[in-house]
């Protein structure tokens, strides 16, 4: 590069270096926020520049707009831009036929599925965000306005190739009991013929999209799915609730172009109940239903896809097959799997599956995996599908995986199956409480602790404990033959934490992990504890 001395003055280098800084400012000073209000008005009657309703007479006032489909109308261009802030009011909107402003375009009376929200405009970097965001109240918390789907709609937010966004403080959901092609049909949504019902299809729809912040959420009572997303890049979800939708609750399956890269950071969330309806107006689940019928059931599931995958802090429960099912992951080196502080439970599948190079910690998995048999639609197949395996490890070349101070009960085929991989693929099993239960139709037998499935992999095993598994199962450097002495060892009324005088108590050695389950620090006393949970006198 030449040197720009010799061909600028010093006053011009310094612009033509700050240039760079002022484009972002400027992009940052040029945008603006809009306002919906339940009291605004319409696109003619109100800029949407102004938080204040609509006083009724008047053109282009300075008030609200009455309804997000003024901003992301279904035709024409949204009335947002890259960058700006979209604050929704309390209250409830409609989206789908019906809703105000969203007639046009797309959306017709014979193609009212096609009735949903623009794609949100892409912001124009990670720090000038363009965001959709619910009003809080005068302390910071959410008021979580109402988006509700009618009409069969499509999808509720769209975020198909939106990049550098930022959407929260809502609830996503409709107001239909109902299941998307159900093979039961008192539960079945109406798709024959107009009028459909008030019942929308998917919560969030994203393809090709980076960079995308979701927090605050509660995304529940989808006709078929929550969030469905693929073909993503360092996404970040935080405080987001996928419950009760009646197919999936994550669907990364978009079809081409489902593969994601990058950081995928799912913290404090709560997946749960996916596979079975909601009852709109009591919130009580009903319809579970899983593959054997025509369903699907996971929690989070995938196509083929890289990415590294951290899950932190989350519950995991009631889906009607896997909970976290990242078997898809694509191997490479560059993507892996960190289910860290996951509290997995009563799915009727595996509890957590991983591929490829894997961390699981601190974590607290039941595989209570026929809680749903004599419920609803579930039939004796769905019941501990794929053998009902806590944990499912697949490991390849070179992949070494990470399963350290877990407290780990089921009553599927086994708390831990490991497969594939050679002699470069290792698997660490280290600290964890390993408790079985009997197997649920095995007449009796117990769940095995641990089993390689036709794997070739190293398997290094320290410092767990093991009990009340199938054939006494005691790997080298384990305390076996003694009860755990946890609260609760029950999978119904499961309880990790150790009594007094638990042989896991100060047994385990470091392996660098410094907290617990709960946060707490680790090791309390002179050794750390086995399992999920550190005893402290601070509890």
């Amino acid at each position: 590069m030449p040197d720009l001395r010799a061909y600028f003055p010093r006053s011009a280098r310094l612009l033509f270096l700050l240039l760079p800084l002022a484009l972002a400012l400027s992009g940052q000073a040029l945008a603006a926020t809009f306002h919906v209000r339940v009291d605004g008005g319409d696109a003619v009657q109100c800029t949407g520049r102004a938080d204040a309703p609509y006083s009724g007479s008047g053109s282009a006032q300075a008030c609200a707009w009455k309804h997000p489909s003024y901003a992301l109308p279904s035709s024409g261009s949204p009335r947002i831009a890259g960058g700006d802030t979209l604050f929704i009011g309390p209250g409830d909107y409609m989206i789908g036929w019906g809703a105000p402003g969203s007639s046009g375009g797309r959306c017709s009376t014979g193609a009212r599925y096609n009735c949903y929200l623009a794609p949100v405009p892409s912001g124009l970097s990670a720090t000038a965000r363009t965001r959709i965001l619910g009003k809080t109240d005068s302390r910071g918390s959410c008021i979580n306005p109402k988006l509700w789907g009618t009409e069969r709609v499509g999808k509720i937010i769209n975020l198909e190739g939106s990049s550098y966004v930022e959407v929260g403080c809502l609830e996503i959901t409709d107001r239909s009991d109902c299941v998307e092609a159900h093979s039961n049909a008192a539960a079945r949504c109406k798709s024959s013929a107009a009028p459909y019902g008030q019942w929308g299809s998917v919560g969030v729809s994203a393809n090709n999209s980076r960079n995308v912040l979701l927090h605050d959420l509660n995304i529940h009572g989808l006709a078929h799915t929550g969030i469905r997303a693929g073909g993503l890049v360092d996404w970040e979800l935080v405080r987001v609730n996928i419950n009760g939708n009646g197919w999936v609750g994550w669907d990364g399956d978009i079809g081409a172009g489902s593969s994601n890269s990058g950081r995928i950071v799912m913290r404090r969330m709560e997946i749960a109940w996916n596979g079975c309806g909601q009852r709109w107006q009591t919130g009580s689940y009903w319809a579970c239903w899983a593959q054997q019928s025509g369903g699907y059931g996971d929690g989070l599931g995938t196509a083929t896809t890289g990415g590294q995958w951290f899950i932190e802090d989350s519950h995991i429960h009631h889906n009607t097959s896997d909970g976290i099912d990242l078997l898809y992951l694509d191997g490479a080196p560059t993507s892996s799997v960190m289910l860290r502080r996951v509290h997995a439970y009563a799915n009727a599948g595996n509890q957590l599956k991983t591929r490829g190079n894997a961390t699981i910690e601190n974590s607290v998995v039941v595989g209570q995996c026929s809680w749903f048999n004599g419920r609803d639609f579930m039939v004796s197949g769905d019941h501990c599908r794929a053998l009902g395996n806590a944990l499912s490890i697949t490991l390849g070349a070179s992949h070494v995986a990470n399963i350290r101070h877990n407290t780990i009960t089921g009553e599927g085929d086994c708390l831990i199956v490991t497969s594939g991989g050679n002699a470069t693929s290792r698997a660490n099993i280290q600290n964890n409480a390993l408790i079985g239960q009997n197997e649920y139709g095995g007449g009796g037998s117990l769940t095995c602790g641990h089993y390689a499935d036709g794997s070739a992999a190293v398997f290094a095993f320290q410092g767990n404990l093991f009990w009340n598994v199938k054939s006494n199962q005691c790997p080298g450097g384990s305390t076996c033959g003694q009860s755990p002495r946890l609260t609760n060892i029950t999978m119904a009324g499961f309880d990790p934490d150790p009594l007094a005088n638990s042989p896991v108590i100060d047994r385990a050695p470091s392996v660098g992990v410094t907290n617990d389950f709960y946060r707490w620090p680790r090791p309390y006393g002179p050794a750390p504890d086995i399992g999920a949970v550190e005893v402290s006198t601070r509890r």
